[in-house]
């Protein structure tokens, strides 16, 4: 299975075009027109290029790499193991989707719930490992923030592992960059994760939702998001020739969007010097640093729905403009993510050491 992506039209230009040009710009527009991006050398930790680097923006399901970084913290730190049970509690189960829809007391392996997390991006199992982790949800959001205030994270603030709205939490596209250039120095042994290509319970298959996987040069993470009030979201990482950069893409108006936005500001990254720009400690505090942005009006209408539905080729695949990404050249490999029965990998997995992807035949476009 693969995302239904079109292959790329060759008259594209404007949404590149725009992008590129808008960069260099110290652009704190607010409200609609707000749209935070950020690209970032991941080995001088230089700021590329940004704009609105400092609005406040809810952080949807990008909350989850904060959950990844107190989850490897414990990993790392010997409290857990990959084998270490996740069971599924009634809480857990209870969560809105987007959910595996796991009965309470389903039980899997931390590494299983790891995937499921980051490629598929299930409330459920964010709910479940935030318990595993922290005792309690409350524990581990408590986690989280301290984590965050140790990062340098100084405009975020969680309230859930998962990323669902509410009041009280908010991020920045500077607060990300740091989480994610951590989470490649920090935990270089867990990154893997980000760059799966899909999963496989055993019992169907979910692609990445980073349509940049295996689609864009170098493409080696790290995760997306979405709810009405943030848009649709994308944190990227790229390595070519040894060099890493990451970007970071706020407020965009489309899965294709998004992902167009991240391709351009990654290649844009790895395309520019590398002692380009301004250390990313050292960057300034500019535009308006106290209201969180809420873009729901200009993401969840009828209007902006069709737009989207009509952004799609005649078979219904979701049109991608930038030039930078390609369909992919082989069949996708899925990572067995599935659960345990009596301590074993249910279905045909159960054979397979999860942490071995599995080969999958890729079907026609």
């Amino acid at each position: 299975m693969t995302l239904p992506i079109s292959r790329i039209r060759p008259g594209f230009s404007t949404r590149l075009i725009s992008t590129v040009a808008a960069f260099g710009l110290l652009v704190s527009a607010g409200g609609a027109a707000a749209n935070p991006k950020m690209v970032v050398d991941a080995g001088t930790g230089r700021v590329i290029a940004h704009q609105d680097a400092f609005l406040k923006w809810y952080p949807a399901s990008l909350t989850k790499l904060m959950t990844a970084y107190v989850t490897f913290k414990s990993l790392k730190g010997g409290k857990l193991t990959l084998e270490t049970p996740v069971i599924m509690s009634k809480k857990a189960a209870d969560q809105p989707a987007s959910k595996m829809y796991f009965k309470p007391g389903s039980k899997l392996t931390m590494d299983s719930a790891l995937k499921i997390l980051l490629v598929k991006s299930a409330n459920d199992m964010a709910v479940a490992v935030a318990e595993t982790v922290g005792g309690s949800v409350d524990q581990f959001v408590a986690m989280m923030n301290a984590q965050a205030r140790s990062l340098g994270m100084t405009s975020t603030r969680f309230i859930n592992p998962h990323g669902l709205p509410g009041k009280g939490q908010y991020t920045t596209a500077r607060d990300l960059a740091i989480l994610a250039l951590r989470l490649r120095q920090d935990f270089p042994e867990y990154q893997a994760y980000f760059s799966l290509e899909g999963i496989d319970t055993g019992k169907k298959q979910y692609p990445n939702f980073n349509t940049l996987i295996g689609r864009f040069d170098g493409a080696d993470g790290m995760k997306t998001g979405f709810i009405c009030a943030a848009g649709f979201n994308q944190v990227g990482s790229a390595t070519r020739d040894g060099r890493t950069v990451i970007s970071v893409v706020l407020g965009s108006d489309s899965l294709a969007g998004r992902a167009d936005d991240t391709a351009n500001l990654l290649q844009q990254g790895l395309t520019s010097a590398s002692s380009q720009g301004v250390p990313l400690a050292s960057l300034a505090p500019y535009g308006d640093t106290a209201v969180v942005n809420d873009v729901s009006a200009e993401i969840c209408n009828p209007k902006a729905a069709k737009v989207r539905s009509e952004n799609r080729d005649d078979a219904g695949r979701t049109v991608l403009h930038s030039p930078y990404i390609h369909e992919m050249s082989r069949p996708p490999v899925y990572s067995f993510a599935g659960l345990l029965a009596g301590g074993e990998a249910v279905a045909s997995a159960k054979d397979e050491i999860a942490n071995v992807p599995i080969p999958q035949p890729r079907p026609t476009f």
